[in-house]
């Protein structure tokens, strides 16, 4: 049966991926090692910094759906009748462990974007001085002050995003906790109350999200571009 070519390229994009990671764990926490192994195998720091900042795009893609699945699960237990009171507790117990393991991946990703970009933006100064043509020295310095001001937008938009996930996670929380030491009537009364707020906090990290996504897709495509 012909391979549709769409399937090619994500197979192909699953084996690189599988490769690097084998390598990162081969090569322990040095970066400096993994960017030159890297480059002896044909792949460009540019190359890693696309591929990072899609994995970061893709974790807060994933952890925006995890909080808004969270989020009505949490409402779901205000109607919730005494008698099924703890399986609720468990369910929302379990939602915001999602949650967790979803900012700790969003948290990840971006420690590792910035690892790349910054060995990316150094060796790219650093050759600047080996330009013999003034122009083309120019036209270089010129694209890196231009990637350079995408990047920090893109990375601020990403650590905006971030800095939203904790006040979630703590507002989910504290209402675990609640519930698990609140098992009664009055409980629910109480999350009824927090959920106004909740909810607010949740749609603002989503919109916060969405932006850092979009500038993750922007960037992608003037990176490729160039």
């Amino acid at each position: 049966m012909p391979y549709h070519p769409h399937s090619l390229a994500l197979a192909w994009q699953g084996r690189r991926r599988l490769a690097l990671g084998l390598i990162v764990l081969l090569l322990g926490g040095c970066s400096s090692l993994y960017y030159s192994t890297m480059e002896k195998l044909g792949i460009e720091k540019r190359d890693i910094l696309v591929d990072r900042v899609e994995d970061a795009r893709d974790a807060q893609d994933e952890a925006r759906d995890t909080f808004r699945s969270s989020l009505a699960r949490f409402q779901s237990v205000v109607a919730t009748p005494d008698s099924e009171l703890k399986a609720k507790y468990a369910d929302i117990r379990d939602a915001y462990e999602d949650s967790q393991a979803a900012a700790e991946e969003v948290r990840d990703r971006i420690e590792a974007v910035e690892d790349v970009s910054e060995a990316l933006f150094e060796e790219w100064q650093d050759e600047l001085a080996l330009y013999q043509s003034a122009s083309l020295r120019r036209t270089s310095a010129r694209q890196l002050a231009e990637t350079r001001s995408q990047y920090r937008r893109l990375i601020d938009r990403m650590h905006q995003a971030e800095d939203r996930m904790e006040p979630v996670l703590q507002a989910f929380e504290d209402q675990v906790l609640y519930l698990k030491h609140n098992l009664n009537a009055q409980a629910i009364g109480a999350l009824e109350s927090e959920l106004g707020r909740i909810r607010g906090d949740v749609d603002r990290l989503i919109r916060n999200m969405e932006q850092a996504i979009a500038e993750s897709e922007a960037f992608i495509q003037r990176f490729q571009s160039q």
